[in-house]
């Protein structure tokens, strides 16, 4: 069936993009083979730079969410040619883990603070920054974490604060209904391969684990991911509001797999 999704000639803004391997690439690319037409925003113009080749002439917007006015700022880059924006992708994270991770009553407040807004709150200011520009019927998509409940001591800071975010697009949704049907969700993922988690101590050890624990015993990719925000994006997810669509292959009710707990007792 032609155009299933409904997303030939829509725009949609996709924010956080930083390399070839960023969820925020693969949900781009995905909405291109859908008919979109992909906005990008990346944190600094030397990045811009970097990317120039990948982009290949795609629009791309400078916006450093940590800077005050940073979203004001993007949504009056965007040219009013463009018309408006059916969809808005929030696939922006931060938390400074170059020290190594801290036991979780040891964060700083700084630290803390400076990944709510960038990781969580950043999502508040692009909905209210670009509200002119979305339509009516606009889907925006965050990134977040397969569960917020575990205490995985080498994501430090950063499971609290996207349940912070996991939060705030519910509000947002509840917000914006006042006066639009603008939807907000987010896409829960499970442990993926890039180049942003790489930096994360530990990170790969999880990676491992949690590829055991799915029921299929093989990881979430990075393309099935973006498979599910393009679906929360589209027309076809119309009845979807204010939820959290988990991504994981099963993890997160497989923790008694035989397999697993035989070899946590072998190694025990």
């Amino acid at each position: 069936m032609e155009d299933w999704l409904g997303l030939a000639g829509r725009t949609v803004l996709v924010c956080g993009l930083s390399n070839r391997r960023s969820v925020a690439w693969a949900v781009g690319s995905r909405l291109e083979e859908a008919g979109a037409r992909v906005l990008y925003s990346v944190r600094t113009a030397e990045r811009r730079e970097e990317l120039g080749k990948l982009l290949a002439g795609r629009p791309c917007y400078v916006c450093d969410v940590a800077e005050p006015e940073a979203a004001v700022r993007l949504a009056e880059q965007i040219p009013e040619a463009e018309g408006e924006l059916a969809g808005l992708v929030h696939s922006i994270a931060f938390a400074d883990f170059g020290g190594g991770v801290r036991p979780f009553h040891e964060t700083e407040r700084e630290a803390f603070l400076s990944s709510v807004q960038v990781s969580a709150f950043s999502l508040v200011e692009l909905a209210r920054a670009l509200r002119p520009r979305l339509a009516r019927d606009a889907s925006v998509v965050a990134m977040g974490i397969s569960t917020t409940e575990l205490t995985a001591e080498n994501y430090g800071y950063l499971a609290p604060i996207k349940g912070m975010l996991e939060a705030n697009a519910r509000h947002l949704a509840k917000s914006f209904s006042a006066f639009s049907e603008v939807r907000f969700n987010t896409v829960n993922a499970g442990p993926l391969k890039t180049k942003s988690s790489a930096g994360i101590p530990g990170y790969l050890e999880n990676y491992l684990y949690a590829e055991k624990l799915t029921l299929r015993k093989r990881a979430v990719t990075t393309g099935e991911v973006a498979d599910a925000a393009v679906y929360l994006l589209s027309p076809r997810s119309s009845g979807i509001n204010g939820q959290g669509l988990v991504v994981n292959a099963g993890m997160d009710f497989n923790y008694f797999d035989r397999e697993v707990v035989e070899k946590s007792l072998r190694g025990g």
